[in-house]
């Protein structure tokens, strides 16, 4: 099963012009005709009506910045500023990015990951020293070694896990509100493949065995720093779900019918989660199109 659309996250609409980032002066001339979009301290950013990203004049704008590419011929960079500015509403990329549009989506997925990377590694692994922005913010350099250190992304994989007709297995975080049902998910570890990951994480979360592990799709998930792997896989043997490593509160058995009835509360649709069970939704128990996405 191949994800109907494009998860939210995942979605683009601007160049990240990546050639330029080496070039310190294109960065600098293209930093005086840019915009700018303003990423506060707790990751949140300004919004104008109808939802959109508010990308202000860069003229008297102060704090590190990261090039994040062009949007219409037009240098687009992230700005880190406190929420002392004037805009018409503050909101943070969980909240709004299911609503923005591709650019914007875009935009402010790439800026929050950025932020949340040079916030957490503002020292050099190798010798402790303090590192610096480099290459348009996508590079913290050591001025002692010279070392140079890139953005991080975790791998982590997402799947459905079904019974081959048509039932799914949804379980809930003891620090999710009281009804939130998702399906399962976890790290890929070092040396490990993500089919493999899939098939450990079933088991060491819900105790099931699976088989025919499908790629569906991936979305960022800068939050902080991780791309979900989406996968849908088959349980075999005995179908008892038991909670092994206590990392869920419940996990359950649930039909298509008990979900479109409303049984759970489903993930928000910022998540490649609520595509996934969605896209599922739609589908028969032999995984033919039962008509178009739907909206649960």
């Amino acid at each position: 099963m191949l994800l109907s659309q494009v998860p939210v996250l995942s979605r683009v609409g601007h160049d990240r012009a990546a050639i330029h980032r080496d070039s310190p002066e294109w960065l600098a001339a293209a930093w005086e005709r840019g915009r700018a979009l303003v990423v506060t301290p707790e990751y949140a950013a300004p919004l104008a009506e109808p939802p959109a990203l508010e990308l202000r004049p860069t003229a008297g704008l102060a704090g590190d910045r990261y090039f994040l590419g062009l949007a219409d011929d037009v240098p687009i960079f992230a700005v880190r500023a406190p929420r002392d500015l004037r805009a018409d509403r503050w909101a943070d990329l969980r909240e709004v990015g299911a609503i923005l549009g591709d650019r914007d989506a875009g935009l402010l997925t790439t800026a929050v990951a950025l932020a949340r990377w040079h916030d957490r590694h503002p020292r050099c692994p190798l010798c402790g020293g303090p590192t610096e922005l480099d290459r348009g913010g996508w590079v913290r350099r050591c001025p002692v070694d010279s070392s140079e250190h890139f953005p991080r992304t975790d791998p982590a994989v997402i799947m459905l896990v079904h019974d081959g007709g048509d039932r799914c297995v949804l379980g809930r975080q003891a620090s999710w509100p009281p009804g939130r049902f998702s399906i399962l998910a976890g790290f890929v570890e070092p040396g490990e493949s993500s089919e493999a990951a899939v098939a450990r994480e079933v088991d060491e979360e819900v105790g099931l065995a699976v088989t025919d592990v499908t790629y569906a799709g991936s979305q960022p998930w800068p939050f902080p720093s991780s791309l979900m792997l989406g996968y849908t896989a088959r349980a075999v043997g005995d179908l008892t779900v038991v909670l092994r490593d206590h990392e869920l509160a419940e996990a359950v058995w649930l039909s298509r019918a008990e979900i479109r009835a409303g049984a759970v509360r489903l993930p928000p649709p910022v998540s490649i989660a609520h595509r996934i069970i969605t896209d599922w939704l739609a589908a028969d128990g032999a995984g033919r199109a039962a008509g178009g996405p739907t909206d649960w």
